[in-house]
Parts: structure tokens; C-alpha cells; sequence
């Protein structure tokens, strides 16, 4: 008589709670990477990989950082600071930083309704899910945070608060200077201030 088949047993990621197969397709990736290459490194080589060259590079810092050179033919430690990488898209394109700035464009929907959108406020550090709470809240309407036409979060308020929202936005939030918010009008982007 054949063994009784048992049960397979499958392991989670404490993470992500998916298998780690498809931890890479999970919402929380770069959350799952420690425990991935402490666990299953051979399911992702080049995660092992990666890290050996981040422990390297910064084992290289700090020996630049002390004085030592690694690689100087004339034993003479070199002062000169080390220039900025370039990240670079494929094809050779150059990526750029994004500037941090909030900008609050009005949109006219269906001839007398309007939608103020406010884009940018998640690169000062504040969470889009409170902010739209807060705003619907403070000016009693719809708020929500949805994808921009670019595939970047943004929040839409409805109605026509688009000056009103720049005093609430700076009390609110300190770290939001009033310089860095603009408004766009007829297609121009116009500083707030």
C-alpha cells in the first residue's frame, strides 16, 4: 500500500504575507528584500548580488572618508570629492531630480463644476491619505487621492478652492513653504506668493 500523500507546506513572507516567489510582484518589495536574502537567496540572486556591491561601495566610502585610497598609483591619498553619479534612463537619457514644489491646478468639469487638484505634497513628507482627510474636512467636500495623468499620486478636492487652499496648506504643514507653491492659470505655471 502507497504512503498516505501529506500536505505541502508553504512559507509566507512575514512582509507581504505572499509566497516568496512572488514577493517582487507584492506592493512592499524593497520591505521584503532583507528577509528574502536572508531566507531565500538563491530564489533571487541578484538581490545577493546588489547588496554585496552596496556593502563594497560603502566599505570603499569610508576608506576615502579615512584617508586611504584604493587604488592610487603614488601612495598619495587624493581630496578631491567624488562627483555625483548620473542616473540614467534607457536610452541613454538623463534622469532629473524632481523639484520640490506643490502645484494646485482648477479643472472645469461639465461647465459650472470644478476640481481643484493638488500635486507634489508627498516630496515634503506629507502622507496624501491624511492630507485629503484634512482637506475635506476643512473645506467640507470630497477629497480623495487618486493617479495623475503621469502615474503619480495626487488629490483632488471638489469645488473651487484653489486660493484658499495655500493658507491651509502652509499652516497645516511648515514644512510646505509658500514659495514652493504654484498655481497653474491658462497653462502657466504662476508662483503663489
Amino acid at each position: 500500500m502507497a504512503d498516505k500523500p501529506q500536505p505541502v507546506r508553504v512559507v509566507y513572507c512575514p512582509v507581504c504575507s505572499m509566497p516568496p516567489e512572488y514577493c517582487e510582484f507584492g506592493p512592499d518589495f524593497e520591505k521584503c528584500k532583507p528577509w528574502l536574502i536572508q531566507n531565500f537567496p538563491d530564489l533571487y540572486p541578484d538581490l545577493l548580488k546588489e547588496t554585496n556591491e552596496r556593502d563594497a561601495d560603502k566599505v570603499a566610502d569610508k576608506l576615502q572618508v579615512t584617508g586611504i585610497s584604493s587604488g592610487s598609483s603614488d601612495g598619495a591619498a587624493t581630496s578631491a570629492p567624488k562627483q555625483e553619479e548620473v542616473k540614467r534612463l534607457p536610452g541613454g537619457k538623463i534622469k532629473k531630480k524632481e523639484k520640490q514644489e506643490v502645484v494646485i491646478e482648477k479643472v472645469i468639469r461639465n461647465k459650472r463644476k470644478c476640481i481643484t487638484t493638488v500635486k507634489g505634497l508627498e516630496l515634503f513628507g506629507v502622507k496624501l491619505s491624511d492630507a485629503s482627510k484634512k482637506l475635506g474636512k476643512k473645506f467640507a467636500t470630497g477629497a480623495s487621492v487618486v493617479k495623475g495623468p503621469t502615474e503619480k499620486d495626487q488629490i483632488d478636492v471638489q469645488g473651487d478652492i484653489s486660493y484658499d487652499i495655500v493658507e491651509f496648506i502652509t499652516d497645516t504643514w511648515p514644512d510646505v513653504p509658500e514659495s514652493a507653491i504654484y498655481f497653474i492659470e491658462d497653462g502657466k505655471k504662476v508662483p503663489a506668493a
